[in-house]
C-alpha cells in the first residue's frame, strides 16, 4: 500500500505539471474536441515501457551526449507539432463530436503522435532516472508485487489526471468557443517554446561534450 500511495502521488503530480504533452493535448482539444483527444491520455502506456527499460538497463551506462541528441530530436518534433497546431489555428478548424475520428483513424494518429512526442522528450527519461526509477527498483527488490503496485498507482493517477485535464479544458471550450481559439494559441506557443528549449539545451549539451 505504501508504494501504491507513492505511485498515486507521483502520477498526480506528473499529470499536473505543465509540459510538452499537456501542450499537445491542448492543441488536440482546440482542433478536434475532447472526444478525439481523450484516447491520447493513454499515450504514456505506449511510450513509457521502452523509456523505463532504456533508463533502468541502458541509459545510465551510455555517454551523456545521447540525452542531448534526444533533446535535439524531441525539440525538432515539437516544432513540427507546433507548426501543425498553428495551421489548425489559422484555419479555425472547429471541434466536432468525434464520430468522424473513429472512421478516419485520427484517434489512432493522435495517440501515436502523443506517444512519439513523449518518447522523444527527455523529461520522462530524467524523471524515471532520478525519481520514479529508484523507487520502482526499491519496491521491486522488496517484492515484485510492490513494484507492480507502484506502477499501477503511478499510471492510474497519471492517465486519470490527463483525462481530467482534457475534460476541464474541453468543457470550457464547449461553453465558450473563444476558449478553443485561446487554447489553440496557447498550445502553439507552448509547443514552440518547449521545442526551442529542448533544442537549445541539446545543442548546449553536445557542445559541452565536445573536447
Amino acid at each position: 500500500m505504501a508504494y501504491l500511495l507513492q505511485g498515486l502521488i507521483l502520477g498526480t503530480t506528473a499529470a499536473a505539471q505543465p509540459g510538452p504533452l499537456q501542450a499537445f493535448l491542448l492543441s488536440l482539444i482546440a482542433r478536434d474536441g475532447w472526444r478525439r483527444t481523450m484516447p491520447a491520455a493513454f499515450a504514456p502506456l505506449i511510450s513509457d515501457g521502452p523509456i523505463i527499460l532504456i533508463v533502468l538497463l541502458i541509459l545510465t551506462r551510455l555517454p551523456g551526449w545521447l540525452l542531448s541528441a534526444l533533446q535535439l530530436a524531441g525539440g525538432t518534433y515539437l516544432l513540427f507539432l507546433a507548426w501543425g497546431a498553428s495551421q489548425s489555428f489559422k484555419a479555425g478548424a472547429p471541434a466536432d463530436s468525434g464520430e468522424a475520428a473513429l472512421v478516419d483513424g485520427s484517434v489512432t494518429k493522435n495517440i501515436l503522435k502523443a506517444a512519439l512526442m513523449n518518447f522523444l522528450s527527455p523529461g520522462p527519461y530524467i524523471y524515471w532516472a532520478t525519481v520514479a526509477g529508484p523507487i520502482f527498483i526499491e519496491a521491486w527488490r522488496q517484492a515484485p508485487t510492490s513494484g507492480l503496485a507502484f506502477l499501477l498507482g503511478f499510471y492510474a493517477a497519471l492517465i486519470g489526471g490527463l483525462m481530467i485535464f482534457i475534460l476541464i479544458f474541453g468543457a470550457a471550450g464547449k461553453v465558450d468557443p473563444r476558449v478553443n481559439r485561446a487554447l489553440g494559441l496557447v498550445s502553439v506557443v507552448g509547443l514552440f517554446a518547449f521545442g526551442l528549449y529542448q533544442i537549445v539545451n541539446g545543442v548546449a549539451g553536445l557542445g559541452a561534450g565536445v573536447p
